[in-house]
């Protein structure tokens, strides 16, 4: 009985330290994207000047266990870490045009998190797209570049989360991420549609389908659907 006891105190106190450590690194990535961030354009200038709190927000993100059984907590983490890591790349390569423009940007150069030395493709597509079929990623996983959605000025949080993905979906589909030509009967959607498709066309929905679960003026299905470059300029103010 008294093992048992031991037992639980121990889980308890690291699951204590686990929420402080995980509260400690939302607390502080929302409070560096509030600073650096600015409708959706990223300071990468003033960040690469002073490198500190940048540096110590990944430090504690190397220290976190996360499980994806825990889904909200799991979730709002790497979806953090992801658009952290994505400024870190881009500033110890500053200045560049294009995080394109920097060989392995987001297939060979690692990143130490949560116990891993990963990449930006491994979070993206093992540790996110792999574990849940949600293509409302898409929309918060900000790559640097100008043809992403908007990088907010918060952090994603696991109390608020669904409604923060449910948000930055709907602003994308009904702003810049479609064209859409309603005379003609076309709609022009970002390339990330066409890379993904899989994403935006599960349980047999159709990409038009998706598009009208979001945009606030119905596309009908007579639309043709294309699509149109990639815009990989760096995301800068």
């Amino acid at each position: 009985m008294k093992k048992q006891f031991i037992i639980i105190i121990i889980a308890l106190i690291s699951f204590e330290g686990f929420s402080q450590d995980l509260n400690t690194f939302l607390s502080k990535a929302d409070a560096f994207f509030k600073a650096n961030v600015s409708n959706g354009k990223v300071a990468y200038s003033n960040i690469h000047d002073n490198q500190e709190e940048l540096n110590s927000i990944l430090k504690i993100a190397e220290g976190i266990s996360i499980s994806k059984d825990d889904a909200s907590n799991y979730q709002a983490f790497w979806i953090n870490a992801y658009n952290l890591s994505v400024i870190k790349g881009i500033v110890d390569n500053y200045p560049t045009n294009s995080p394109l423009d920097n060989k392995g940007f987001f297939d060979k150069t690692t990143y130490s998190l949560a116990g891993k030395n990963i990449t930006l493709n491994d979070i993206e597509h093992t540790l996110l797209r792999a574990q849940f079929n949600d293509a409302r990623f898409h929309f918060v996983l900000v790559c640097g570049a100008v043809g992403c959605p908007p990088l907010i000025n918060d952090a994603y949080l696991p109390n608020t989360l669904n409604k923060q993905l449910e948000e930055q979906t709907k602003k994308a589909i009904n702003s810049s991420f479609l064209k859409v030509n309603t005379k003609k009967k076309r709609v022009e959607a970002s390339q990330i549609m066409e890379w993904y498709k899989a994403d935006f066309t599960m349980n047999g929905e159709t990409e038009i389908d998706f598009i009208n679960k979001y945009r606030t003026e119905k596309l009908d299905n007579k639309f043709k659907l294309s699509y149109f470059p990639y815009d990989w300029t760096i995301n800068t103010q």
